[in-house]
Formats: C-alpha cells, sequence, structure tokens
C-alpha cells in the first residue's frame, strides 16, 4: 500500500468533500453503499455515524442504519454537513505490565536529561495537557493535584453547567460508547498520566512536567476498545478545554478520513498531537497504522527505546514517519489504586515526549507548535551504533531541546 497516495486521496474527501464541485449525499457520505466489500467496512459499527459540519466541529450520530441516516438526517441538511463516515472500532496501543529489577526507578527520566531542565525552574507551568485514552484515576495521589479542573462545572450535580455539551466534566470526561463487561479500570491511561505529570511530592514517580494540568478525556473501555467517533469526540473536546498538547496512545483503525480530518483540525488551531507508533514491530512507512502514519505537521510519532538505549524488538518504526524514539521500556508510572507498576510499550514512550512539549512550552509560551516539533527532532541524541529506525535517528533529550528552542524563539 502506498500511504502517501492513500493520505492525498483522504486529503481530496476530507478537505473538499468530493473532487467535484457539486455536493451530493454521495459527496459527503461516499461509503454509503461503495465500500460493501471493503476490508475497512469489517470495522465499522453501522448503525453510527460521524459528522463533521462545514464549521469544523464533529458529532456522531444514530439511526437505525445508512439509508435511514441519508434519507433522514443527510439529506435535510446537506449544505451544513461537510463529510460523513461510519463510526469504526479502535485499539489502545498494547501495553504490557511487567515485572522487573535491577534498574533505577526513573531510568527513562535520566537518559533524557530531564533533570537540567527542571533545574532550570521549568516544570511545565501553566500548559494543559489532554491524554486521550483510558480511564485516569484522578483520585491518585501523585494526579490529584495536575487535574486541570473545569471550575464551569458544579461536580456531580447531573447538569452541564457551562453549556459545553458534557454533563459533570470537573475533573475531565468520558466519551466511552461502547461499555465493557470488565470491571476492573484499565491501568493504561492512569501510567500515561503519571509519566507526564506525576506530582513527586506525593509519591516516587517523578511526571516529566510535574506542574503541568491533566485534561482526562476518555474514550476507551476497560477491555482496551473503543470507537473512532468516541476519540474524534474526545479530541475536539481537549481542544476545546484549551490543551496545548494531546497524548494519543492508541490506534488500529483502517479506515480515519474522520480521524485525520480532525487531526487537521487540531493543526489549525495550533495543537502538538504526539502519537505512539505502535507496538507490532513493523515499517509503518510500508505498513501504514493510524494515527501513527499521519503526516500532520504539528504530529509527532514516537517509537520506543531499550533499557540500552536501542530500539526495542516490538517497536513500531519508520525512516519516514516515525520521528524519534524515547524511553517505553520497564516504565515505572501510577497505576489505579493509589498505586504504581511498571509497564513496556510506545504508550510509554509518547507521554515522555508530550511531558518535554509541556516543559518546552511552559518555558516559552509564545512558540508555536511547530517550533516545539522542531527543537524536539533537531535535538536528539544520535549514538555511534545506537541510531534508531526513525527520520531522525535518535532518541528525546530534552535539555538540548530547550536549548534549540531559546534560539528559535529568543
Amino acid at each position: 500500500m502506498d500511504v502517501r497516495k492513500f493520505l492525498s486521496a483522504v486529503a481530496c474527501v476530507l478537505v473538499l468533500a468530493s473532487c467535484g464541485n457539486k455536493k451530493s449525499t454521495s459527496s459527503v457520505f461516499p461509503e454509503n453503499g461503495a465500500l460493501d466489500s471493503s476490508a475497512c467496512m469489517g470495522q465499522a459499527i453501522k448503525n453510527k455515524f460521524i459528522v463533521q459540519w462545514e464549521d469544523g466541529s464533529f458529532t456522531v450520530e444514530s439511526a437505525a442504519n445508512a439509508e435511514e441516516f441519508t434519507k433522514q438526517f443527510v439529506e435535510p441538511q446537506l449544505e451544513k454537513i461537510r463529510f460523513v463516515e461510519f463510526d469504526r472500532h479502535l485499539q489502545l496501543e498494547s501495553a504490557q505490565e511487567v515485572r522487573t529489577s535491577g534498574y533505577t526507578d526513573s531510568w527513562g527520566q535520566d537518559r533524557v536529561s530531564v533533570r537540567n531542565v527542571w533545574s532550570q525552574g521549568v516544570y511545565g507551568q501553566n500548559i494543559k495537557v489532554a491524554i486521550v485514552d483510558a480511564y485516569v484515576d484522578v483520585t491518585h495521589p501523585q494526579i490529584q493535584s495536575r487535574i486541570a479542573v473545569n471550575t464551569g462545572e458544579i461536580p456531580n450535580n447531573g447538569k452541564d453547567d457551562d453549556g459545553n455539551g458534557i454533563v459533570d466534566d470537573y475533573y475531565g470526561a468520558t466519551f466511552v460508547s461502547i461499555p465493557s463487561n470488565n470491571p476492573t479500570p484499565s491501568s493504561h491511561g492512569t501510567h500515561v498520566a503519571g509519566i507526564i505529570a506525576a506530582d513527586p511530592r506525593y509519591g516516587s514517580i517523578e511526571g516529566m512536567a510535574p506542574q503541568a494540568q491533566i485534561i482526562p478525556a476518555q474514550f476507551i473501555a476497560n477491555d482496551g476498545g473503543g470507537s473512532l467517533g468516541d476519540a474524534v469526540l474526545a479530541l475536539q473536546y481537549s481542544a476545546n478545554r484549551g490543551a496545548k498538547i494531546i497524548n494519543a496512545s492508541w490506534g488500529g483503525a483502517p479506515c480515519v478520513a474522520s480521524l485525520r480530518n480532525t487531526f487537521l483540525e487540531l493543526q489549525n488551531r495550533g495543537i502538538l498531537v504526539v502519537v505512539a507508533a505502535g507496538n507490532d514491530g513493523r515499517d509503518i512507512d510500508v505498513y501504514p497504522e493510524f494515527p501513527a502514519s499521519f503526516n500532520i505537521s504539528t504530529q509527532i510519532t514516537v517509537a520506543a527505546s531499550s533499557v540500552t538505549d536501542f530500539m526495542t524488538a516490538w517497536s513500531n518504526s519508520g525512516f519516514s514517519l516515525v520521528h524519534l524514539a524515547a524511553p517505553g521500556e520497564r516504565i515505572l508510572s501510577t497505576v489505579p489504586g493509589n498505586s504504581t507498576a511498571y509497564m513496556d510499550g510506545t504508550s510509554m514512550a509518547a507521554p515522555f515526549v508530550t511531558g518535554a512539549a509541556a516543559l518546552l512550552w511552559s518555558a516559552r509560551p509564545q512558540a508555536t507548535a511547530q517550533q516545539i516539533k522542531t527543537a524536539i527532532l533537531q535535538s536528539v541524541d544520535v549514538s555511534a551504533g545506537h541510531e534508531f529506525k526513525v527520520n531522525t535517528r535518535g532518541r528525546l533529550n530534552v535539555d538540548k531541546a530547550l536549548q534549540v528552542l531559546k534560539q528559535l524563539v529568543p
């Protein structure tokens, strides 16, 4: 599959709604009746539809089937609608809990030289970071102080006090429309949150940006599954809550027109999105995975480096579409229930970069997302014999990134 041809074709659909000049139901909803035999339809949720409106906003709508939806919803509002797509299933990038010994609990923080940044009084102050992921335990002592509280809401009163369409989003919001039978909360989102911003005053985990503010936006259920539509709504919510950076440690959808269009909207709003490369040991330049393989100007895709500073065998790679590596093996962080655990995965590598971006932005609040990205990519550590199969050939060094950013934004 030629990823560039695919993305070019998708962009034609997304940006223009169709490659012709006349809008019609078939141009705004090209999948309806056109992809019945496609492998993409295997993941389609055939009674749920993602709608992008002409103002750039998204909603997720339901109907008995595509024919009913087209007649009763799309046709009467055709001029207001830019694009429609079937909702689809998504999956977290698997992150394996592991047992470990013989390593310092903060080897990753040491490897990326974050202490030199902290020594300059840079801790991620005033930067909002959204975690679009699974459940985040907002009661965890090392997470609770870092939540970006929505002061426009009164907690747990069953009302949408601030009129943003979300009820009781005082500590963040949940967009899970496909429930799980598993009663045990996933550890994934809380682990990611701790890597980014765990408060070391209340426990052993040292978050990369320990004074950043976290916006939890859950769309993944306890079984690790979610939907494309829920992801789009969570990303939109994060942007509307003022997130400068969004961490996205998930993927798996082969048909992702709405998701790419959402990323383009985030780009237009100057938001940096940090994405896990995936854990299948594949070259995503050749075998694309989304959103990791999007080539958006405000996106950073992250591979996983090992304790010995090599690419892990299971990390996805790509000299074109994966930007850099970051620590992703045997990472200790927060998990639900006032606890900690070690986990492996590019899901752990991405939040190292997210935390680094929060540090840089707090040091230079006037910087653009592209400048933050440039500083991170131009400052990686590249060691002979340890080159990574990524665009920069290197691994994150946030201390050097801050030096580069100070040159870009004096």
